[in-house]
C-alpha cells in the first residue's frame, strides 16, 4: 500500500480558502443520502403518500442517523480509542476500518429499501449505487486515496440524472445545479485537499460509474 503525496498546487487566498472549505464542509459525502432524499421528497411527494408528514420527518431523520451519524461517530471513536491519528481519515490506512463500517450502513440502507413501499423507488438503486461505491472505494484504497467528496458529489449526480430516466420527468434546472455543484466540490477538494488530480478524477467518475451500475443492475 502506497502514500500519495500532494500533486496540486495549494492556492494562499485565504477568502478562497475559506469558500472551499465551507463547500467541502457542506457537501460531505456523508450528507449527500440525506439530500438526496429530501429531494426525492420534494419532487416525487406522491411516492411517500403512505407516510404522514410527521412519518416522513422521522423517515428523513432515520436516513440521516444511518447514513450520516452512526458512521461519522465511528470514525470519531476509533480516534479516541487511537485507532486513527485524525478524524480527517489524511491517509489510506486510516481508511480502512471506516469504508468497512460505512459498508455495513449502506448495505443496510438498501436492504430496507427493497422492502419499504413508501418511498420512491429510486432509493432502492440510490442506496445500493453507495454501497457499491464503498465497496470499489476500499479496493482502491489499496493504490490510491480515492477522493471521496468527489464519489460522492459524482453519485449524486448521477443518481439524480438516472432518477429523471426512472421516472421519465425533465427536471433540467435541478440537473444543472446538481452539475455545477459537483464541479464546486470537486474545485474545493483540489484547493484545500492533498489529493492528487488523478484521487480527484477517479472518485468522480466512480461515484458517477456505481450508480449507473446500480440503476442497469435493478432495472
Amino acid at each position: 500500500m502506497t502514500e500519495q503525496t500532494a500533486a496540486i498546487p495549494v492556492y494562499d487566498n485565504p477568502v478562497l480558502r475559506f469558500f472551499a472549505k465551507l463547500i467541502s464542509y457542506i457537501f460531505h459525502p456523508l450528507f449527500i443520502p440525506v439530500y438526496f432524499f429530501f429531494w426525492t421528497t420534494k419532487r416525487f411527494p406522491y411516492e411517500f403518500s403512505g407516510l404522514t408528514p410527521t412519518g416522513l420527518n422521522l423517515k428523513t431523520i432515520s436516513v440521516f442517523w444511518m447514513t450520516g451519524f452512526f458512521p461519522a461517530f465511528s470514525v470519531f471513536l476509533l480516534w479516541r480509542l487511537k485507532f486513527i491519528d485524525s478524524i480527517f481519515l489524511k491517509t489510506q490506512k486510516e481508511r480502512i476500518v471506516p469504508y468497512i463500517i460505512s459498508m455495513f450502513f449502506y448495505w443496510w440502507m438498501y436492504y430496507l429499501s427493497r422492502n419499504f413501499s413508501d418511498q420512491a423507488i429510486a432509493l432502492k438503486f440510490f442506496f445500493f449505487g453507495i454501497f457499491i461505491c464503498t465497496v470499489v472505494a476500499l479496493i482502491a484504497n489499496n493504490f490510491l486515496k480515492i477522493s471521496m467528496h468527489a464519489m460522492g458529489a459524482g453519485g449524486a449526480m448521477m443518481a439524480l440524472i438516472l432518477t429523471c430516466m426512472l421516472y421519465r420527468i425533465h427536471l433540467g434546472a435541478d440537473i444543472s445545479v446538481c452539475i455545477i455543484l459537483t464541479g464546486l466540490v470537486c474545485t474545493s477538494r483540489f484547493l484545500v485537499s492533498d489529493h492528487t488530480n488523478t484521487e480527484i478524477y477517479s472518485g468522480l467518475i466512480t461515484g458517477m460509474f456505481c450508480q449507473w451500475t446500480a440503476y442497469m443492475i435493478m432495472f
